[in-house]
């Protein structure tokens, strides 16, 4: 059993309802760092607040939802040690998970419907990072967090 964050703005908040409970019903503890209305609301807040959870401990990966997948992906990658990506199918959860390490996911939740949202959260949940060659690349997207661009 895994400990998953989720949040979502409100163009969100009903897919990540939806997640929450397809988590929960496959064994999985939840995080909800809201929101928890369909009330307009900024999603930098709740993409942060994913990422920060998953920082602290609190949570083992993230999954963040709002319109499009890609603004709340982008807050959540402004948190020094996330991995965020957004994604649009299983393929590219599962290769996110595998070749990028990534502990955060954005789904569009006006750009995928239910079932294949859930199909992706399914494959962002059971892909591991394989390590090998993707391995110093990772290492090179963490050191972008201090460093900057590293020299050629």
């Amino acid at each position: 059993m895994s400990v998953i964050a989720v949040g979502a703005d409100h163009a969100g908040y009903e897919l990540k309802e939806t997640i929450a409970a397809h988590l929960v019903a496959n064994d999985h503890q939840i995080v909800d760092c809201g929101t928890h209305s369909l009330d307009r609301v900024d999603y930098p807040e709740f993409g942060a607040a994913v990422a920060n959870a998953v920082i602290a401990g609190e949570a083992e990966r993230g999954i963040v939802v709002c319109g499009s997948g890609i603004g709340i992906v982008m807050a959540a990658g402004k948190i020094p040690g996330i991995r965020a990506a957004t994604v649009h199918d299983v393929t590219t959860a599962r290769m996110t998970r595998e070749h990028n390490d990534a502990n955060v996911i954005g789904i569009g939740a006006r750009m995928v419907g239910e079932q294949t949202a859930l199909d992706i959260v399914d494959a962002f949940m059971s892909a591991s990072f394989e390590g090998g060659r993707h391995q110093t690349r990772v290492e090179k997207l963490a050191s972008l967090e201090t460093l900057g661009l590293p020299e050629k």
